[in-house]
């Protein structure tokens, strides 16, 4: 039996939770022995967090073989009620409005459908601060949601009642969830070497120098056109990134030439990385290909595109760049999101001896 569905943190918890269950990183998906799967076990474990769509299994009958894939196919749908759920007169028209992105407008929408499922019995406009808050606190006691997600859901929620309702600000204060104070992952130049060596593709390469050498989110690469490349003051223009901000970030002379190799093989017409002619490359494709590179480079740590971004913007810190260059290159609205890479620099660790080193005693 395979249990298909997107990278879900809670969704993975749960499913480890059923007997026999393992991963197949060929299919890459988990898999249970069709001996050991009990519909029932099954849908008793996951049903706080995802609805299964079985109808697979009852075709399924038990002389196919255990480790058939087609034979024995559930697939998880998280929060089926997204699909049959219409929004709020209003509420799609303004997010286009004031202009949110793409990634804003599906989380918001997708977080306010639940919240409407969640009061489908009671008038949204009649609910007050304390029911919104046991919606909340539900979700972290029984999704077990994050502190960053919850922030979204109130967002969405605070989008509803002030942007298209129009209510004051004050009306609505939920209590935000005290800030994680979480580090970034960060590689080694050697790691990401590595990573570029066991590439071959030069598209594929090309990706990686990019998001690394310009410290790019995977969004604001995809959304790169042939003519936003400065080659002769190598300089790549930024269209719209975050807080619908343009900004320049440098263009090396290694990565030029490596783009060079690349138009001539490739031939972009419209976007620099393009998956089919004229459109733009899917930010799936992007993920698969830093991973894979990280998996044929030999790096065990979890390597995703966004991490290229903070080894970067480290690697500029730890060789003395200042940090007011480091924070307009990433096009951070505030210096205190740049000063987090102080944290995982290894500068100010070089600058003192560890009393370890003083200590004599016999390895082991």
């Amino acid at each position: 039996m395979w249990y298909c569905f997107n990278y879900d943190t809670t969704l993975i918890e749960a499913v480890k939770q059923l007997p026999g269950i393992r991963w197949s990183a060929t299919q890459k998906s988990w898999y249970q022995q069709f001996a050991q799967f009990h519909l029932e076990e099954a849908l008793e474990k996951l049903k706080k967090v995802a609805a299964i769509n079985y109808s697979a299994c009852k075709q399924a009958t038990p002389t196919n073989s255990p480790g058939t894939r087609q034979a024995h196919k559930a697939s998880i749908v998280k929060y089926p009620h997204r699909e049959s759920t219409d929004l709020p007169m209003g509420f799609l028209e303004k997010l286009a409005q004031k202009r949110y992105s793409p990634n804003t407008i599906k989380t918001y929408t997708a977080y306010f459908k639940d919240f409407q499922h969640h009061f489908q019995d009671r008038d949204l406009t009649q609910l007050t601060k304390e029911d919104i808050n046991a919606y909340l606190l539900h979700l972290i006691e029984e999704k077990n949601i994050s502190s960053s997600q919850q922030n979204q859901r109130i967002n969405s929620i605070k989008f509803y009642y002030e942007k298209v309702l129009g209510r004051p600000t004050e009306y609505f204060t939920i209590d935000r969830p005290r800030k994680e104070k979480i580090l970034p992952d960060v590689l080694s130049k050697e790691e990401i070497g590595a990573m570029m060596r066991s590439t071959t593709n030069i598209k594929h390469k090309c990706i990686i120098a990019l998001i690394y050498s310009c410290g790019l989110r995977r969004s604001e690469l995809i959304g790169l056109k042939l003519s936003d490349l400065d080659s002769k003051r190598l300089l790549i223009k930024i269209r719209q990134a975050k807080g619908k901000k343009d900004r320049y970030v440098q263009l090396t002379e290694r990565a030029l030439a490596m783009l060079r190799r690349y138009y001539r093989e490739e031939k972009p017409s419209i976007w620099l990385f393009e998956g089919v002619p004229t459109k733009p490359y899917s930010t799936s494709s992007v993920s698969n290909i830093v991973k894979a590179a990280a998996q044929k480079a030999g790096i065990k740590k979890r390597v995703y595109p966004h991490i290229l971004r903070h080894s970067y913007a480290t690697h500029h810190l730890e060789q003395g760049t200042d940090l007011r260059y480091i924070q307009e290159w990433m096009g951070h609205a505030s210096s205190k999101t740049t000063e987090i890479y102080t944290h995982v620099s290894k500068t100010d660790f070089n600058k003192f001896k560890n009393p370890m080193d003083d200590i004599d005693f016999e390895d082991t």
